[in-house]
């Protein structure tokens, strides 16, 4: 099996659940597949500026797997929400972001990880969702992008976003029956013993 990696990016002050809840999905999807002689090749990846610990939300501190200069290639990216701002104006972590946007197969946020994949400049002509109290200053910001309100993610193309925080698991679900299939991500949510809210959008 040719492993595949989901790089899943962490910066101080992301928030907690916005990168563990898909990573536990991923995961668990993983293991579940291995216990019924499926296959899903995707492993997650915690990757951040350095290999130093980060502080997210709350002072979690998290250790990152590599760095933007050792990880392998990635397949997916994945950029959570959390304290964004000073991101807007970081031009290592944008630069990065818009060369990985490039090479990766499907590239996702969750929360307010949209603001970083708009500022990055790889998200205009999409739709895209956020957390629903960032909607109004995301709209402002980058009025080429259109935003949704009420879902749990939007999934546009080769881009997927969801809402605020909890969606990210949502969100995370759909890209294993996507990248996997339909019957595995069923039943990683049941595994999770997690209700899936499938209140998504696709573009056509």
């Amino acid at each position: 099996m040719q492993e595949r990696y989901i790089g899943i990016l962490l910066y101080e002050g992301v928030e907690v659940l916005d990168f563990s809840g898909p990573f536990e999905v991923f995961t668990t999807a993983r293991r579940v597949a291995e216990k019924n002689g499926e296959t899903f090749a995707y492993a997650p990846l915690l990757i951040a500026s350095s290999l130093q610990p980060v502080r997210a939300r709350a002072n979690y501190r998290v250790l990152p797997d590599r760095d933007f200069a050792s990880h392998p290639a990635l397949d997916v990216l994945l950029v959570p929400g959390g304290v964004h701002e000073p991101l807007l104006d970081d031009d290592q972590l944008l630069g990065w972001v818009k060369a990985e946007a490039t090479k990766v197969s499907l590239l996702t946020s969750v929360c307010t990880g949209a603001f970083i994949l708009a500022e990055a400049g790889c998200c205009s002509g999409k739709t895209m969702t956020t957390h629903w109290e960032d909607i109004p200053d995301f709209l402002e910001r980058y009025p080429s992008i259109e935003c949704v309100r009420n879902v749990r993610w939007v999934e546009d193309g080769a881009l997927i976003s969801s809402a605020g925080i909890s969606a990210g698991i949502d969100m995370a679900l759909q890209m294993v029956a996507r990248l996997g299939s339909e019957d595995l991500a069923k039943k990683t949510a049941r595994q999770m013993d997690f209700d899936w809210t499938r209140t998504g959008l696709s573009i056509a």
